[in-house]
């Protein structure tokens, strides 16, 4: 490997070296010259002698005081006077001068008082100024390396060299797709001549799309490590600076490095900062952005068969960016790098389990579990289980951080220290009964994991729920049957309560969200069968909407709104059913909530199954408590199991 591979300074040509110093000579000179020009002494001093000698002006006194003349004078029968500056230099001549005059009697006397001259001290601290700047700037430019002021429009790009990327395929775990498409980009780098015998080119660039968190910088970081080449990782908003040009100086001296160190990688993160859609908008573009993006595109356009460069780039955004970027000979390949699913997530949990000491946790409930986790929040999971772990001084992380991790990840902490009034838990729990017993009395697809009343985060309680499996769609019986779970909370409140609260605003939100989506995005409604109504694009600027139109007509739109209104009025009279039915189940749920703030999956399924009676519960316990108290009743003098987790204390 080069030396050029292991810096990316560039060194400051000497003509523009030169042409700097040259404009600061010039600067010293204008500025010296403005402060120590033309001497308009004389000028002056000869506008006081005009007073003296004129026939007009019966001069009787002159007093100078530092650099002001008070002439006292009489005109047309009246005493005047006059003040006059006089420059400092024009001193001395004048106090020569009005000797001479009161001599020959043209004046009765004068006086002469010497102030401290205030304006040599303000020359000499602007001449000092201007010169510790100059120096200073000097110093900084010569010392600054990357950060000097002549390298303002250079490279900013981190450069990670071949051995110290360390990051492999085998390191992300999951996404099997996706690396086996940027296999192909390792080859190339490693194996150019494979490619270019059979004339085959391999795409300039590859963008990396997908959700936040996904592992799209770890990729791009493991095909620089696979290949064993540089890796120059940059983000989008380093182009982007207050002066227009400097960012597309920047892509210049990027690519340039890059080309030096090739076979190499550049890495751009969050290239919608810097790739939007040009045009877009009401207000018009943004002058240095869009000569950024277009010095991006001019430089990928330069690169030839035998330049062994890849570009790689990575959005949450893909939809924003500009067509010139996505178009094939550019950025022409897109990875979409997705949500992992069940098997995925317990790799990845496998993964950042390394190093902690884990007791009878299985990683596949754990997977089960955490539906629509990224890999980023898999590893955030961990860590705070760590942490919970170590905060209750224990050795080993045990199944019970793991479940209350997951459910600060989710919701947040715990509010223990909050004391809510005995009106208002009844009312969280009732609330949370009646969410709890519509998921299990009608989902197929979901079971309660947890159902709680102690505040967490906004709410005053939750009930959450895990998935049997993963669904990668869903029909119109599970979204109805969404849409009856959500309103499970406001009928509980209203047939046990008699009474309905403010606390089921967002599940209200929810329905009408999914009830409007069935008939304007999924066509799913009786009566507009096969029917969607408007685009699915979200459009995210202003300017892109803009003097849209409605798609239908204000008929069609009155017969949208009564169709959605229908959906959740049916839903509502059906989840108020399930609940009369399961009205004891819901009273008995309700109750052990107002006694222990918490129920579990397991202790949930008891008192379903039990159509809400608590005795036989109450004396399961009891009977649990005798026996793991008292171990030497076990007559077969077998081992003892371990005693059941207790609820999760207060964190």
């Amino acid at each position: 490997m080069s030396d050029n591979n292991g810096s990316n300074n560039r060194k400051m040509p000497p003509l523009s070296g030169l042409l700097f110093y040259l404009v600061l000579i010039i600067g010293l000179c204008v500025l010296f010259v403005s402060i120590f020009g033309r001497d308009t002494s004389k000028d002056k001093v000869e506008y006081v002698y005009s007073y003296i000698e004129s026939e007009e002006y019966d001069v009787k006194n002159v007093t100078l005081r530092g650099t002001t003349a008070i002439i006292e004078y009489k005109k047309d029968g009246k005493e005047l006077s006059k003040s006059l500056d006089v420059p400092q230099e024009g001193t001395d001549e004048l106090i020569e001068y009005l000797e001479h005059a009161k001599s020959e009697g043209k004046i009765d006397s004068y006086k002469y008082e010497e102030p401290f001259n205030w304006g040599i001290v303000l020359d000499t601290i602007v001449v000092i100024a201007v010169v510790g700047s100059v120096v200073l700037f000097i110093f900084l430019t010569r010392q600054g390396g990357d950060k000097g002021v002549f390298n303002f429009g250079q490279n900013r790009a981190k450069l990670v060299t071949a051995n110290q990327m360390k990051i492999r395929f085998g390191d992300v775990a999951g996404c099997a797709e996706e690396k086996e498409e940027l296999q192909e980009m390792v080859d190339f780098l490693k194996n150019p001549e494979k490619y270019k015998k059979l004339g085959a080119k391999i795409p300039k660039g590859v963008i990396l799309s997908g959700p936040p968190g996904t592992g799209k910088t770890l990729l791009a970081k493991a095909v620089a490590g696979e290949a064993g080449v540089p890796f120059f990782h940059m983000s989008g908003s380093d182009f982007v600076e207050m002066f227009v040009g400097v960012g597309a100086s920047r892509v210049r001296s990027l690519f340039t490095d890059a080309k030096k160190a090739a076979p190499s990688v550049i890495f751009i993160d969050e290239i919608d900062a810097v790739g939007r859609r040009r045009g877009s908008g009401l207000g018009g573009g943004h002058d240095e952005r869009e000569q950024t993006l277009n010095q991006i595109l001019v430089e990928m356009d330069g690169f030839d068969t035998n330049t062994n460069v890849i570009v790689m780039a990575a959005t949450n955004r893909a939809d924003v960016l500009d067509p010139a970027l996505l178009r094939p000979g550019r950025f022409d390949r897109r990875v979409h790098v997705s949500e992992p699913d069940l098997y995925e997530r317990e790799a990845i949990l496998k993964i950042h389990a390394k190093g902690k000491p884990l007791k009878d946790v299985d990683l596949m409930e754990v997977a089960r579990a955490t539906v629509g986790f990224t890999g980023a929040d898999l590893s955030n999971l961990l860590n705070e289980a760590a942490l919970l772990a170590a905060r209750r001084n224990k050795k080993e992380i045990t199944p019970l951080e793991v479940s209350d991790a997951t459910y600060r990840v989710m919701m947040g902490p715990e509010k223990n220290s909050k004391k809510p009034s005995e009106k208002t838990k009844k009312l969280t729990a009732y609330h949370e009964a009646g969410h709890a017993i519509v998921l299990r009395a009608i989902s197929t697809t979901d079971k309660v994991d947890r159902v709680t009343i102690i505040p967490v985060g906004q709410a005053g309680g939750f009930t959450s729920h895990k998935p049997i499996e993963d669904t990668e769609f869903h029909t119109k019986r599970m979204l109805l049957d969404d849409i009856k779970v959500s309103l499970g909370r406001r009928a509980a409140e209203e047939i046990f309560l008699d009474d309905i609260s403010t606390g089921a605003s967002s599940d209200l939100q929810h329905c009408n969200r999914i009830a409007t989506s069935m008939i304007k995005r999924f066509g799913l409604s009786d009566k507009f069968k096969n029917m969607v109504f408007g685009d699915d694009s979200n459009e995210v600027f202003i300017g892109g909407s803009y003097g849209q139109v409605q798609p239908y007509s204000d008929v069609t739109a009155a017969e949208i709104d009564e169709e959605i209104k229908s959906i959740i009025d049916t839903c509502y009279e059906e989840t108020k059913q399930i609940l009369h039915e399961k009205s004891a189940i819901v009273e008995g749920l309700a109750a052990r909530l107002l006694e222990v703030s918490k129920v579990d999956g397991p202790e949930f399924e008891e008192i379903y199954l039990a159509n809400g009676d608590l005795t036989a519960i109450h004396q399961k316990e009891e009977e649990m408590k005798a026996k793991y108290s008292n171990p030497s009743d076990d007559k077969e003098g077998g081992d003892t199991p371990a005693a059941p987790a207790a609820p999760a204390p207060a964190t």
